[in-house]
């Protein structure tokens, strides 16, 4: 921790609706969960938005002299995955490659500090087949034709993090990809855990015959695996709440009997272009790979992250350009030459970004703070002070917020 830092770190919890005080249950480490991308296709302002908030919190995490263990999972086997594949002529496995690794280079492009474990759920699979058999054995679960289902009334508290109302989840399941007029359901909320085979899908085997898992289970398996029974924060996306995270919550404190699974839930509102929620379903999409054509990573990362993630926002097409000056201005500014006169001290400015970032991820309050910062430094080089000192402190306002130019 840097002297000076605020003590208190305070983020919104979906799971109380408020924002809480928050630290590390052990006093040492975050375990930290985020749910990654479905790799068929790659990387959009909205998958960007989420990850750069995410890649703040670690950051102000670490700051604050905490390890952070930050786990990310890929959803490599997906319905979406294969109907691509399939419209493509490209085996699954293969295109699931190549949109990892384009992800993959995306962030780099963004200066994303790269999770601690990356895992795939095709290499998870066998944990999976072993959460599910207890769920089996606990009633919490039953086997139709070589599905397998999760038993939503065997959680009495299925609904708590997402406050809708049970009419409202069954809408929204149908939304998001499940099928709550399956007829082997007990419930219409009732949800895959597995799934049996299909004629041209790829399949592993199980007790319950050959299939794969449903989406819900990798997540739960992956943090699990990784992080142990109880996480500090799981994040992800505003639109995983219901029924992701939901039915994540219900299986894994099935599973563990842990509660609650995540100490806090964080979740990054929607980036919103043409008029609606940016995603590959709609293809109303804005990639960072075409964007870093025209602008540099650092103007992505400032535009996306002057908006509040809770904020929803439509991105528009010049948003990067407008941060260009900055990016040009914090260039200049780390670069100055400096004079001997008394010299500047940049430290107050640097206590208030870390405690901007401190206060539920106040990044625009950040980045007018980084602003000013320059300003100063560059006003006290003209008029010959010394800044040498400035420049190291302007650097580390920088790194907390990822960029590159303050290097």
């Amino acid at each position: 921790m840097l002297e000076g830092a605020s003590e208190a770190v305070r983020l919104f919890n979906s799971l109380t609706g408020t924002i809480e005080p928050f630290a590390p249950l052990d006093g040492r480490t975050v375990r930290l969960y985020v749910c990654g991308v479905t790799p068929y296709d790659t990387t959009h302002m909205g998958h960007a938005m989420t990850y750069l908030v995410f890649d703040i919190l670690n950051r102000i995490c670490q700051y604050h002299g905490w390890r952070v263990k930050y786990v990310q999972n890929i959803t490599d086997i997906d319905d979406d995955i294969l109907r691509k594949a399939r419209q493509v002529g490209e085996p699954w496995d293969r295109l699931g490659d190549r949109y990892i690794r384009q992800f993959q280079e995306d962030l780099n492009a963004l200066n994303v500090l790269f999770p601690s474990v990356f895992p795939r759920a095709t290499e998870e699979i066998p944990l999976m087949i072993e959460i599910i058999q207890k769920l089996l054995e606990r009633g919490a679960a039953y086997m139709r034709d070589g599905n397998v289902y999760f038993r939503v009334a065997s959680d009495p508290d299925y609904g708590h993090l997402c406050r809708c109302s049970r009419d409202e989840m069954i809408r929204l399941s149908a939304e998001r990809g499940a099928d709550p007029q399956d007829p082997r359901k007990e419930d219409p909320l009732d949800f895959l855990l597995w799934q049996a085979a299909q004629p041209g899908e790829p399949t592993w085997d199980s007790p319950w015959g050959p299939g794969r898992p449903g989406w819900h289970i990798e997540c739960s398996a992956m943090a699990m695996k990784y992080l142990g029974p109880q996480i500090d924060v799981h994040g992800g996306g505003y639109d995983l709440i219901y029924p992701h995270h939901e039915s994540e919550i219900a299986q894994s404190e099935s599973y563990t009997g842990t509660s609650p699974f995540a100490r806090f839930w964080v979740h990054v509102a929607m980036v919103e272009y043409e008029g609606a929620k940016m995603s590959k379903s709609l293809g109303n999409l804005v990639l960072v790979r075409d964007t870093l054509r025209r602008h540099t990573g650092d103007a992505i990362r400032l535009y996306l992250l002057s908006h509040h993630y809770r904020t929803p926002f439509a991105y528009e097409d010049d948003g990067p350009a407008r941060f260009e000056p900055l990016v040009q201005r914090l260039r200049e500014a780390v670069t100055a030459p400096g004079g001997s006169g008394s010299p500047l001290d940049l430290a107050p400015l640097r206590d208030q970004l870390a405690a901007a970032l401190a206060d539920d991820l106040d990044t625009p309050r950040a980045i007018q703070l980084l602003a000013d910062a320059a300003e100063r430094l560059l006003r006290a080089a003209r008029e010959g002070q010394a800044i040498e000192q400035a420049r190291e402190q302007l650097r580390e306002m920088g790194s907390l917020l990822g960029l590159t130019v303050t290097r």
